[in-house]
C-alpha cells in the first residue's frame, strides 16, 4: 500500500464530521487505495469492521446496485439507525441518481460518507444541486516523483542517484500500479495503454455516446503531441482539414470539456502580467499523467521538453498552487504559481545548450521585477547557481525541494 500521507492529512480534519468527503481523479490514480488507507485510519481509532461499509461499484458483486433505490435498500439492511456508520462508495457515478441516496444518508445523521468518482461533471452538478455546502472535494493525482521514490524505498535505502531515478519516472509515469509491480518498460506501457483505452472508451466515448470516435481520438493525439504548446480550437480544426477531416470549433471545445471532466487533461489559462487579468484565449493543456503520452505516441525524444513541463505542472497543483501561463508583452513564462499570497515563476526546458536557449529561458524571468522566487528548471547535469537571482536547478532537485 502506497503511504500517501499528504492526502490523508487533507482528509483527516473532515473525518467524523457531517461533510461528504469526495475523492476525484482519473481512473487508476489511487482513489480506491486511499479508501483502504481511510479504513485503516478508522480502525486505528477503534471503529469496528461491521460499522464500516465499503462498496466498489466496479466489482461484479455490486453490479446489481444500479440505481439509488437499490443502493438505499442495500445500505439500510446493514445499518442500525441508532448507531453511526462509515460509508465508502467507490466510483459512485456508476449508480443512477446516486445523489438522492447520499443526501438521504446525510439527512439521517448517522453516516460519515466518503465517495470517489472519475467524472467531475457528474459529481459537481449533482453535488451542487443536492449537497451544496455539505461536501469537500479532494483531487487525487497519480504519484509525484517524491511519492515514487518513497514507494520504491529509494529514500529509505539512502538512494543517492535520484537523477537516474527521475529518468525512470519520466519513462514510467506515476500510475500507482506501475510502481506496485516491477514491470519492465514495455510491459508498463501495455498497462498504461489499457488505462488509456478504458478512460477514453468508458469515461468519454461511451458515457457521452460519441459517434465520431475516429475524430475524437485524433483530437486526443493532437493534444498529446502538443503538450505544453499554446492551443486554439482553430489550429486543431485547420490540422484536421489538412488531413481531409472536418470538425467544428464548437465540437472541439465540447470534446475538450469531456476530456477535462474525465480528468484526462488539465486546462491552464494565460495571465496577462501587465494588465493583471486572466486571458480567455489560447490556453495550454496538460495530461493527468505523462505515461498517457507515451502510451498513445510511444516514448519519443522530441516529446521530452513537453513532458518535463507537464511534470512540473502536476507537481505544482499537487502542492495546491493555482497555476497560470504568464504573458508579459511578447514573452511567455511557463508557470506563474500562487498560493497563500505568495508567488513563484518557473521556466522549464530540457537543457540550456546555447546562448540563444539561455536568452529564451532567462529573459522572461529577468523582466519580472519583484522579490518572488524565480527558477529555470532543466535536465542539465551541472545545473546550479543563480543569474541575477534566478536559480537554475535540475528538475529532480526542484521536485524534491520541501518548499520553493
Amino acid at each position: 500500500m502506497i503511504p500517501r500521507e499528504k492526502y490523508i492529512q487533507k482528509i483527516r480534519p473532515h473525518m467524523h464530521h457531517p461533510v461528504i468527503k469526495v475523492l476525484t481523479g482519473i481512473r487508476r490514480s489511487g482513489k480506491s487505495a486511499l479508501l483502504t488507507l481511510i479504513i485503516e485510519e478508522l480502525k486505528s481509532q477503534g471503529i469496528k469492521d461491521d460499522h464500516i461499509i465499503r462498496i466498489n461499484f466496479e466489482e461484479s458483486r455490486f453490479f446489481s446496485l444500479t440505481n439509488a433505490l437499490l443502493l438505499d435498500e442495500y445500505l439500510r439492511e446493514r445499518m442500525n439507525e441508532n448507531e453511526k456508520y462509515f460509508i465508502l462508495l467507490d466510483e459512485i457515478q456508476e449508480v443512477e441518481n446516486w445523489e438522492k441516496t447520499v443526501n438521504s444518508l446525510l439527512a439521517a445523521g448517522n453516516a460519515d460518507i466518503y465517495l470517489t468518482g472519475s467524472n467531475s461533471r457528474l459529481l459537481s452538478s449533482e453535488l451542487s444541486t443536492y449537497l451544496a455546502g455539505r461536501y469537500v472535494e479532494i483531487p487525487i493525482q497519480t504519484l509525484t516523483f517524491f511519492e515514487s521514490l518513497v514507494f520504491a524505498e529509494h529514500l529509505s535505502a539512502m538512494q543517492t542517484d535520484y537523477k537516474a531515478a527521475f529518468i525512470s519516472y519520466l519513462k514510467k509515469g506515476g500510475f500507482p500500479i506501475l510502481h506496485a509491480v516491477p514491470y519492465d518498460e514495455e510491459a508498463g506501457r501495455t498497462v498504461v495503454s489499457g488505462i488509456y483505452a478504458s478512460v477514453i472508451l468508458r469515461d468519454v466515448i461511451q458515457r457521452y455516446n460519441l459517434r465520431n470516435t475516429e475524430l475524437f481520438e485524433r483530437l486526443v493525439l493532437f493534444l498529446f503531441e502538443n503538450t505544453g504548446n499554446i492551443f486554439s480550437a482553430k489550429s486543431v480544426s485547420d490540422f484536421l482539414k489538412s488531413q481531409n477531416r472536418q470538425l467544428s470549433v464548437n465540437t472541439i471545445y465540447e470534446y475538450l470539456r469531456m476530456l477535462e471532466e474525465a480528468f484526462v487533461i488539465h486546462r491552464v489559462s494565460r495571465y496577462d502580467m501587465a494588465g493583471k487579468r486572466v486571458l480567455k484565449t489560447l490556453e495550454k493543456y496538460y495530461v493527468s499523467d505523462i505515461s498517457l503520452i507515451s502510451a498513445a505516441l510511444g516514448f519519443r525524444d522530441t516529446k521530452i521538453s513537453g513532458m518535463l513541463e507537464n511534470i512540473v505542472y502536476l507537481e505544482l497543483i499537487s502542492r495546491d498552487y493555482h497555476v497560470y501561463i504568464g504573458k508579459s508583452g511578447e514573452r511567455e513564462i511557463d508557470f506563474v504559481a500562487e498560493k497563500n499570497g505568495e508567488r513563484i515563476y518557473i521556466q522549464v526546458a530540457r537543457a540550456i545548450l546555447s546562448d540563444e536557449t539561455r536568452e529564451r529561458e532567462f529573459a522572461p524571468l529577468l523582466a519580472v521585477h519583484n522579490h518572488y522566487p524565480k527558477y529555470v528548471v532543466t535536465m542539465d547535469e551541472l545545473a546550479g547557481g543563480t543569474v541575477d537571482g534566478i536559480r537554475h536547478v535540475h528538475i529532480a532537485d526542484f521536485l524534491l525541494m520541501d518548499s520553493w
